[in-house]
């Protein structure tokens, strides 16, 4: 009667913490549940059994883990629960824990022992892999409760999710009307991370946040095959135009650049300082292990003429290996080895070491870049995005570049990270597995390190004769204002070797009754179309300014564009995808723009448009797509 007593308190008790916790009844809320399951040696275990089973026996979900050894259960209810991973030959591991929010996302990690696999009998008890004593419900039946109980202490904190990823807030760009707003300014943008970081969620069984969405970094996640340039110019402009496939009323208008390729043997020689965040955060293996391996694979790449040298940071920051020739390959990579994880996170005082280094180091006419990889989450010594954009836009002026690496989850900080390789002069990648370390530092390894062209503006200049009304797609955080396009003061994107770049518009046809916002009349002046813009056949001018790497006055390429009605049957198949993955974007944001679409018909446009591919990027991206449609089933509304 006592152990029945005392069950029965616990579990009213639970109920209670959790109540107060969520301001709420269990049942009105719910949360995620997910975690990793590995061997003893740290590889992923697939095909794990997963069992979640509620505090009064009964088995509530159950799921196997995927190639990476991971798991998810969407929309538990807020309540204790006992998980269970087992998998033939190797010991089961039983842990308890409680979901702690609404939309919390608990992770958990096993790590399964090679040998017997054991089945409890009722009444056991087992020492859960992060500790404390785990009584209760094993394999649906309701064990010995002791009295007093005691309820598992949490997970490290570098384990559990707390929720405290940022993303910096988006606001869609909306149709702007081309007779009083006929420029559009924009930094082109070849930042990749957004893909990655949706990737990263949608494969966990999630939608992404909406911020975590930038469609920019999405489209130009993909490369195309535009038209290589010709002559001294680093760089091709092309131009396509047809129908919209989510509101046929509106024309598409496709923007590519194509950079100009850079051999091996041409390639200048690398100085490079590999800023190295080693913080207790980054503990898990998504995080310094991950980053160990990718950072292996570009040491692979590097050629005799280069030089590498390794800075970490933790609670303090060290030099881990000096400027170092990279034909000795294996000293290097000796030194990622031996890096461990420990301490606070002390990025700042890394940042300006790694600079240091470079400055000590620099190679005239060379490639001098720090490659900065951490999950942002800096918080000793200099930690305020504004404070590290200040030293880091001192330094750029000096030569060396920034490109940032993220990695991780739970506490990363993405607006940090985009600002900091913004205002660098560099680029900005997630690193979410190791396929993805392999597509940055190798099959675009190029693009990655060497710069052909910096600061690079684009203004399109729109005939209002064609044009009623215009928005640009995604770019929301690379406006600039028309004066910044000719002031070669003002900082924009770089372009690198090989690299392509892809920019929308969609656009409300001259004459069209479809009503958009404006301004009241104006009492000094009135705005009217000349003569000539009836008689052009243009819809619309593409500017691009550019610099040299080296150099401080900006070129100036134009491009003219006519609107020639090509069906979008007749459209290209890089045409095709981009605005797939536009629309896509657009879906994952809930937007007011996304017109007609659904995850059905991005699925239709991507295959139309799938080409060749010969990595297989955009095959996935057509798997993604599909499990989108599959969530968007199974979900009332994205988490």
């Amino acid at each position: 009667m006592r152990k029945i007593i005392s069950y029965f308190l616990f579990t009213m008790f639970l109920g209670i913490g959790i109540y107060a916790l969520v301001g709420g009844s269990p049942a009105e809320k719910s949360g995620i549940l997910r975690g990793y399951v590995y061997s003893m040696n740290g590889n992923p275990l697939q095909g794990a059994m997963i069992t979640a089973t509620s505090l009064d026996g009964k088995i509530v979900r159950r799921t196997l883990t995927d190639g990476s050894g991971f798991f998810v259960f969407l929309n538990l209810p807020l309540t204790g629960y006992q998980v269970r991973a087992e998998k033939p030959g190797y010991v089961t591991s039983v842990q308890s824990h409680v979901l702690t929010g609404e939309k919390d996302s608990l992770s958990l990690t096993f790590k399964l022992k090679a040998g017997t696999d054991l089945a409890e009998k009722p009444g056991q008890t087992e020492k859960g892999v992060l500790g404390g004593v785990v009584g209760g419900v094993l394999g649906g039946v309701v064990g010995r409760v002791d009295s007093p109980v005691a309820y598992p202490p949490p997970p490290p904190a570098y384990l559990r999710s707390f929720n405290t990823e940022e993303y910096d807030r988006i606001y869609d760009n909306t149709f702007l009307d081309a007779l009083g707003n006929p420029l559009s300014t924009f930094s082109i943008d070849v930042d990749t991370a957004s893909y990655s970081i949706v990737r990263r969620f949608i494969n966990e069984g999630r939608f992404p946040p909406k911020d975590a969405v930038r469609i920019e970094e999405m489209i130009n996640y993909f490369s195309y095959d535009y038209p290589l340039p010709e002559g001294n110019y680093p760089f091709s402009i092309s131009v396509e135009i047809s129908t919209c496939p989510w509101n046929i009323d509106h024309r598409l208008v496709h923007i590519g650049l194509q950079g100009k390729k850079l051999e091996a043997k041409t390639a200048p020689p690398s100085n490079l300082v590999f800023l190295l965040d080693v913080s207790g955060s980054m503990r898990p293996e998504n995080k310094l292990p991950l980053l160990k391996q990718a950072f292996r694979l570009l040491v692979e790449e590097l050629s005799d003429k280069d030089r590498v040298a390794i800075v970490v940071y933790a609670g303090a920051a060290g030099v881990a290996l000096p400027s170092t020739a990279a034909h000795r390959k294996e000293e290097i990579i000796s030194a990622i080895d031996k890096l461990q994880a420990g301490g606070s996170t002390a990025g700042g005082e890394g940042i300006q070491l790694a600079y240091k280094i470079a400055e000590e180091n620099f190679i005239r006419e060379g490639n001098n870049r720090v490659i900065l990889a951490t999950d942002g989450d800096f918080n000793v010594g200099i930690s305020s995005t504004s404070e590290l954009v200040r030293l880091i836009e001192e330094k750029r002026k000096k030569g060396i570049f920034l490109t940032v690496l993220g990695f991780g989850m739970g506490n990363y900080k993405d607006g940090r990270m985009e600002q900091l390789a913004d205002k660098g002069n560099g680029n900005y990648f997630y690193v979410d597995n190791l396929l993805e370390a392999k597509k940055v530092f190798v099959d675009d390894m190029r693009g990655t390190l060497f710069t052909i062209a910096k600061d690079v503006k684009i203004q399109v200049e729109f005939n209002p004769a064609k044009v009623k009304a215009y928005r640009l797609i995604g770019y929301e955080n690379r406006m600039l204002k028309k004066e910044d396009f000719a002031d070669d003061t003002k900082d924009a994107g770089e372009l690198g070797a090989g690299h392509t770049v892809t920019a929308l518009y969609e656009i409300i046809p001259y004459g069209s009754k479809e009503s958009i916002p404006g301004v009241d009349l104006l009492k000094y002046q009135e705005t009217k179309i000349r003569p000539e813009a009836f008689k052009s056949k243009d819809m619309l001018t593409v500017k691009l300014r550019y610099k040299k790497p080296d150099g401080e006055k900006s070129q100036l390429i134009e491009l003219a564009a006519e609107d020639k009605g090509t069906a979008w049957a007749e459209a290209s198949e890089d045409f095709k995808f981009s605005a797939a993955v536009a629309g896509f974007g657009m879906l994952l944001r809930d937007s007011e723009f996304k017109g007609h679409s659904s995850f059905a018909d991005i699925l239709e446009l991507a295959r139309a448009g799938r080409g060749s591919d010969r990595y297989g990027y955009r095959a996935e991206f057509i798997r993604l797509v599909e499990m989108c449609s599959l969530l968007d089933r199974m979900t009332d509304k994205h988490d």
